[in-house]
């Protein structure tokens, strides 16, 4: 949630449109619930579509095509660096960060409470079905960083501020400054405000739904009434919001990068007992518990050893092989798992007393 709020400034004024939009966001989901972002999520994407398909047509354009832009980034930008002798270099660092990725985006509680609202399976396929034409504007969207290379706006004098407090994040908003007129650069701006706002929102309402159903009712009220348990989730919606700005203005921004990468890693060691969980019983819980364990604590270790970057040279037998780190503390955790399930069972078996009774016991 504070990466998707953005990024702090250096003062109130600087300030000042973020807060504007958490009174918005805060508003919005406390009257509204999940139909808040679900409803404004439409706009959202009209919004977003918009904006990357004017992009790829009109900055081409003005930079004379495609060729001249990539022939103007350099190709260190462009392409993998060929791996050296005894290692996997850049290949495996790409493609374990692609997949570790995908097996960790629906283990975030913010995206099984979408799933889980959904009003039938029949929703959840229709809109699977179109999760490709996401990805497609994530393509559009990544060629928008080659057209700031090509317009050269990291060095126009009126950028120079911008890029100074924000560094390369402050790249697409030049570049869309540089490209567009004004009425257009208001709707990109907005499609990135109103782009962040949807899944800070369902960010949000996850956390408040997790802690109203695993921890209040749990160990508060046991018996809390329909109102009682929505107007907690509120309040603790409220409080989300109000740390993730408290953190995100406050706090320097590199360490929300380094929360998301540890959150990557912990939340994918959770794969085991949610997704194994759904095609067979075969894990033992205890098994399941220590391998979570083993992940968690190995995983955070790795990532610490390289200073909180996303990948983690391993060496087996001679070669290096850079990966995604929480790939590799699953793969950890699922080969505990797999070790002590065996182990477990059969200490349980051991301890649990033989059934004595006949089917005789059952009638007087």
């Amino acid at each position: 949630m504070i990466g998707a709020l953005g990024v702090s400034g250096t003062g109130f004024a600087a300030d000042l449109p973020l807060i504007i939009a958490f009174v918005i966001l805060a508003a919005f989901t406390y009257s509204s619930g999940l139909r808040a972002p679900a409803s404004i999520a439409i706009v959202k994407d009209i919004l977003i579509y918009l904006t990357a398909f004017a992009a790829v047509i009109v900055v081409p354009i003005e930079l004379g095509g495609f060729g001249k832009i990539f022939a103007a980034v350099p190709p260190p930008k462009l392409l993998l660096a060929t791996p050296g002798p005894n290692t996997t270099g850049a290949y495996s660092a790409y493609a374990t960060l692609a997949f570790g990725s995908a097996l960790a985006l629906f283990l975030y509680p913010h995206s099984v409470t979408g799933i889980l609202s959904a009003s039938s399976g029949r929703a959840v396929r229709r809109n699977a079905a179109l999760l490709p034409g996401y990805s497609l504007m994530l393509g559009l969207l990544a060629l928008v960083g080659f057209f700031a290379i090509a317009a050269g706006v990291a060095g126009l004098p009126e950028y120079v501020a911008g890029f100074k407090q924000f560094g390369n994040n402050f790249a697409v908003p030049a570049l869309f400054l540089h490209s567009f007129p004004s009425w257009f650069v208001g709707i990109a701006f907005a499609a990135i405000g109103v782009g962040a706002l949807v899944p800070a929102a369902i960010m949000s309402i996850a956390a408040a739904n997790l802690y109203t159903r695993n921890i209040y009712r749990e160990f508060i009220n046991r018996n809390p009434t329909d109102k009682q348990e929505a107007q907690m989730a509120k309040w603790v919606s409220l409080i989300v919001k109000f740390g993730a700005l408290v953190f995100i203005i406050f706090v320097p921004t590199q360490y929300a990068i380094y929360l998301q990468l540890l959150g990557g890693i912990w939340i994918i060691q959770t794969l085991p007992a949610v997704i194994f969980g759904a095609y067979t019983r075969w894990f033992n819980d205890w098994a399941l518990l220590v391998g979570w364990v083993v992940g968690i604590v190995f995983g955070t270790a790795m990532a610490a050893a390289v200073n909180l970057t996303p990948t983690y040279p391993l060496q087996v037998a001679g070669y290096t092989l850079p990966g995604y780190t929480a790939l590799y503390a699953v793969l950890l955790n699922i080969l505990v798992t797999i070790v002590l399930t065996p182990v477990f069972n059969a200490m349980a078996a051991q301890r649990t007393p033989l059934d004595e009774t006949v089917a005789s016991d059952y009638y007087a």
